[in-house]
């Protein structure tokens, strides 16, 4: 039995009572008889027996308010909200002394989002019974949808001295305190709602939600699996552990979780929204945005799928798409600060730096304690003191509470840049240190697995095979690869290559590797496998050189490039394909960036990328990998022909710009043009970690930038093998 219909037991009884000396003719229902009858339908849930009683009651006695009540809350039941309200409020005008009516109205009013009526509607029922514990949790959630938190806390914090083991009191406090960032304290209150009632589904649940704002991933997934094994068909907490999986890297755990969701619900507008953002973290961006698009045709006024359907269009570069996205998203939610963050990203990509940096403070103007906002600003402005964004960061990372473990993180990168602009390398480095580990904690790499696809690469694109299988591929000159490790030069280089007239800056495509994939792993793999190499013939090898000279056409074409005869390709882990790339391209121009090795470590680690370089957060490993990277391009020096393929020094470049442009332009099989020479004033997209850098002139700065954290840099050092050059 419920509260509500105890409380209606309990006026029935007085009624008993009152009316025990009453003569009843034999065989003719009383009221009192009909209402016992009705209530015990309504307890077993047998509505419609229990509404014939109710209204049977209101034939005899057409001002009877407990039956309006009743044939209220089975409205409410049938989801009949206009038509509950109506009824309970016929019960309030024939008896406005009953606490519990007004406690019911209010819950009907705030489902409706009549927040302000609901409100009043509790405090009245308060009013009356002042001890009405649940009355003061109910109030409680009103004020928690109104935003007004502090509030909310006070009614439950009330409901919970007046009935210390009120669970979903505890659960609601636990939410109100999550909201406000007091993520401890939100634990503890979920935590006490569980041990009140260890299967309360929902508390578990919201537990899982506090330990995933803590970044606790691995309590949260456990939190949610335990409210699913005690629901399985609980549809939000599937797409909660969607959600953790999502963060913890384990996509395809995610995915399923979303699926599962939308198995259950296929409306469920959020559960598409998210599939559609572990979709496009997958770089399956088409079904991300089709999984946006879905969400949206269920929600059309919903923000959170214009805003991530503005991340896809951008990581598929499509920037004015992204930008109306971001503007739609806005549009609808003028206080998201996400989509202004996005939006500034997109207009840094497009080199509208200064409009870029308004929509980061705006960003932070509606979240002060955004800190992915910071480490955005930090890498478009240099730091100098009493600058007010530095002392903004340091006062939320002194934060001990309410900070999750991404956002630490972001901060420690953002301030380790703020403090190398201000020369404080030492404490720059132990940022460097603090926020790398954290990072390396979220992903996942394989040393092992990383090495030995470097082994079979060099296992099977032997000299004898490329000999074995030149001549063919499609013969576009169009192509131009810049390869290289991140933070090489590799911006850089395109930068100087796309200014020019005849050519079109591609960026990062991974036009190459989805080709590859068409091409060579028709079963739906996602790995691109060396061993497939020597079963390529010449018609294939044709394939994936037309296919992807069509599409990375396709690609000027959309940007207005369709007239340029070349298009860069600036993807740094193309170096894995090297060989496959002279096979399938024999005429495309393959450019490696070489940056000093200690420089290009340091650079790395201090870089928060995107995705994928999970090699980066770790000193050893990063050098490990460096010197296995080296080993690669010594083997395709030694493979392919002469002429195949042109290094190019970033020091060289910085130090003689026009004499490096010239040679690079030289190589390209292109006439010389001047425009090479002021790359930083072109207007094309760059969405990289250097797109900041590449709208400055040329700059030495970074030449020798290793030296300033010398002393912390010994494991990277033994690493790369080369501590005695390096003393």
């Amino acid at each position: 039995m419920n509260r509500k219909q105890r409380r209606a037991t309990e006026r029935l009884n007085r009624a008993r009572t009152v009316s025990a000396t009453d003569t009843v003719r034999p065989n003719v229902p009383t009221v009192i008889d009909l209402l016992a009858d009705g209530l015990n339908h309504h307890h077993a849930g047998r509505l419609e027996e229990a509404e014939r009683r109710y209204l049977q009651i209101l034939s005899v006695d057409g001002r009877h308010a407990d039956s309006f009540h009743l044939l209220g809350l089975i409205a409410y039941r049938r989801k009949r909200l206009e038509s509950a309200v109506e009824l309970i409020n016929k019960a309030i005008f024939l008896n406005g002394n009953i606490a519990a009516f007004h406690c019911n109205i209010g819950v009907i009013l705030k489902d409706q989002g009549r927040l302000t009526e609901a409100v009043a509607s509790y405090e009245r029922a308060i009013a009356l019974q002042p001890d009405y514990a649940e009355a003061h949790n109910n109030l409680g959630n009103a004020f928690n949808d109104q935003g007004k938190l502090n509030a909310a806390v006070a009614s439950y914090e009330r409901a919970l001295a007046l009935k210390p083991d009120y669970a979903e009191a505890h659960n609601n406090l636990g939410t109100a305190l999550n909201d406000q960032g007091k993520l401890n304290a939100a634990v503890a209150s979920y935590e006490r709602a569980i041990a009140l009632q260890p299967d309360y589904a929902e508390a578990h649940n919201n537990l899982g939600n506090a330990f995933k704002d803590q970044g606790k991933l691995n309590a949260a997934v456990a939190s949610y699996e335990r409210a699913l094994a005690l629901k399985p068909d609980y549809v939000e907490a599937h797409n909660n552990l969607g959600n953790a999986f999502k963060d913890q890297g384990k996509l395809t755990a995610a995915v399923a979780s979303y699926e599962r969701a939308l198995a259950l619900q296929p409306d469920y507008a959020e559960a598409h929204n998210n599939l559609g953002t572990a979709f496009n973290d997958q770089g399956k961006l088409t079904a991300a945005v089709a999984s946006y698009e879905r969400a949206l045709a269920l929600k059309p006024n919903y923000a959170e799928p214009h805003n991530n359907l503005g991340n896809a269009l951008r990581d598929e570069d499509k920037l004015t798409a992204a930008v109306a996205s971001y503007e739609r998203a806005l549009a609808l939610k003028p206080n998201f600060a996400e989509a202004h963050n996005n939006l500034g990203t997109a207009f840094k990509d497009q080199g509208k730096l200064t409009a870029a940096a308004a929509r980061y403070e705006q960003a932070l103007a509606l979240k002060p304690d955004y800190a992915a906002v910071y480490l955005n600003l930090a890498d478009m402005k240099k730091f100098a003191l009493g600058d007010p964004h530095l002392a903004a960061m340091e006062a939320l990372a002194a934060n001990t509470e309410g900070l999750s473990k991404t956002d630490r993180m972001q901060l420690d990168f953002g301030l380790a840049k703020a403090y190398a602009d201000l020369k404080d390398y030492p404490r720059s480095f132990k940022r460097l240190i603090a926020g790398n580990a954290a990072k390396r904690a979220t992903v996942e790499y394989d040393e092992i697995s990383a090495f030995a696809r470097f082994e079979r690469i060099e296992a099977v694109f032997t000299r004898e095979l490329i000999v074995g299988k030149s001549g063919g591929g499609d013969p576009s000159h169009s192509p131009i690869f810049v390869i290289g490790m991140p933070r090489s030069g590799t911006t850089l280089v395109e930068q100087i290559i796309a200014s020019h007239r005849l050519v079109h800056g591609g960026g990062e495509l991974k036009t190459l590797h989805n080709v590859v994939l068409e091409v060579c792993g028709p079963d739906g793999s996602t790995t691109l496998s060396p061993e497939s190499a020597p079963a390529l013939d010449a018609a294939a090898l044709c394939e994936i050189g037309t296919r992807y000279v069509a599409l990375v056409r396709e690609l000027a074409a959309r940007d207005g490039g369709a007239k340029t005869a070349h298009v860069t390709d600036k993807m740094p882990s193309n170096y894995y394909f090297a060989g496959l790339i002279h096979l399938a391209l024999p005429n495309a121009k393959i450019i490696h960036t070489i940056r000093d090795p200690v420089d290009t470590c340091v650079s790395c680690f201090s870089t928060l990328f995107s995705h994928g370089q999970n090699h980066t957060y770790d000193l050893i490993e990063l050098g490990r990998y460096y010197k296995r990277y080296e080993r690669l391009m010594t083997h395709w020096r030694h493979v392919l022909p002469q002429g195949s393929l042109l290094d190019v020094r970033y020091e060289d470049v910085v130090a003689d710009l026009e004499a490096q442009a010239r040679r690079i332009i030289a190589y390209c099989g292109l006439p010389w043009d001047d425009s090479c020479l002021s790359f930083h004033e072109a207007e094309r997209p760059v969405r990289t970690a250097s797109a900041t850098q590449v709208r400055q002139p040329i700059y030495t700065s970074s030449v020798g930038r290793w030296r300033v954290h010398k002393e912390h840099l010994g494991p990277l050092l033994t690493a790369l093998g080369i501590e005695s050059a390096y003393a």
